[in-house]
């Protein structure tokens, strides 16, 4: 089965809905409908820097989601990209919906000048971490969150 990535639309509402509440599920994360809305309008505001793209199977189902942004590299100078999501059906894995939604977030990447794209996940996100091993270049840093 073939899967093809694009950027999100309004008709995927009610896929994205559901793969973004697993993604929030996953993660052990409450997430209300409220909060997914407002994400959801994030990714048609142009005020805001969050973006998304939907991998696709042949038959229009949506299998998988990712959410990217712009960030400030001040130490090169440059902009990189953060991937902030990406989350793939159950019942899709398998099939490179991950590799797809990478791989196209790579392309805009490219398309806008972006000297990286970058993202974090859990350290035992272990079969994700097999994907992103494959993908890129696991890095040295360490993540700290500062509460406010």
């Amino acid at each position: 089965m073939t899967v093809t990535v694009r950027p999100v639309t309004q008709a995927d509402h009610p896929a994205w809905d559901t793969l973004y509440q697993g993604y929030a599920e996953f993660y052990g994360v409450t997430q209300t409908p409220e909060m997914r809305d407002k994400v959801w309008s994030w990714l048609f505001d142009q005020n805001a820097q969050s973006e998304g793209l939907v991998a696709v199977t042949e038959d229009g189902t949506v299998v998988g989601i990712t959410h990217f942004r712009p960030f400030a590299r001040p130490l090169s100078a440059t902009t990189g990209g953060f991937l902030d999501d990406l989350f793939v059906s159950p019942d899709a894995r398998g099939l490179g919906a991950a590799d797809a939604l990478i791989a196209g977030v790579k392309a805009e990447a490219a398309k806008r000048g972006w000297s990286i794209v970058r993202w974090i996940t859990a350290e035992d996100n272990y079969r994700a971490r097999a994907v992103y091993d494959r993908m890129s270049n696991r890095t040295k840093w360490v993540t700290y969150d500062l509460p406010v």
